[in-house]
């Protein structure tokens, strides 16, 4: 299994300044608070950013994830995350499949993401963790999903995977409101 960090956006409703490095309650950037959970359950975790992002590249880094940076053509987040499944063919660990969370969610708990994973590794196709019912994120995928994963185009993400089969799809209910928690603006930054 090996995990993917979405973390090439432009974070438009932010405003000013890179979102993805915007202080904490806790002062740990949210970028690195979300690396860090998922590479304590999945060790083997890349994140794929946009070019020319060197400062969130090295705290990254820092944190044990390989960096890998999309082209400039391909920053929304389908076009991103199919080059970052491209990107991991050279980890022996995707051929169990993918764990894909977002950088901006600093909050989800590493057990959530680890019993995603476990889901998929038992032999669930796409695995999505919820919360009183509602949908959240990190998304599983077991390898079987590759080919589509790496064809994904726009900015829809792996969305299009998931309505295209939903008899494939495993809920994780989890007592985690951090599956659900993203930091849009920074008013999301106050807990």
């Amino acid at each position: 299994m090996i995990g993917i960090l979405l973390a090439a956006g432009f974070s438009r409703r932010f405003g000013a300044g890179d979102k993805l490095l915007q202080a904490l309650p806790n002062g740990r950037p949210i970028a690195l608070a979300a690396a860090k959970n998922l590479i304590k359950a999945i060790p083997v975790s890349i994140a794929v950013l946009r070019p020319g992002n060197n400062k969130l590249a090295q705290l990254l880094k820092s944190a044990g994830l390989e960096v890998f940076f999309c082209s400039e053509q391909d920053v929304e987040m389908a076009d991103s995350l199919s080059a970052a499944i491209k990107f991991s063919a050279k980890f022996i660990e995707s051929s169990d499949g993918f764990i894909i969370a977002l950088a901006d969610m600093p909050y989800i708990d590493p057990l959530t993401i680890t019993a995603v994973a476990n889901k998929i590794n038992a032999g669930a196709s796409i695995v999505i963790p919820a919360n009183q019912g509602k949908r959240g994120h990190p998304v599983g995928f077991s390898a079987k999903y590759r080919d589509e994963l790496e064809s994904l185009h726009g900015d829809e993400g792996a969305r299009s995977i998931i309505k295209s089969y939903p008899e494939d799809i495993a809920l994780l209910e989890c007592n985690d409101a951090g599956i659900l928690a993203d930091i849009d603006t920074p008013a999301d930054l106050i807990i």
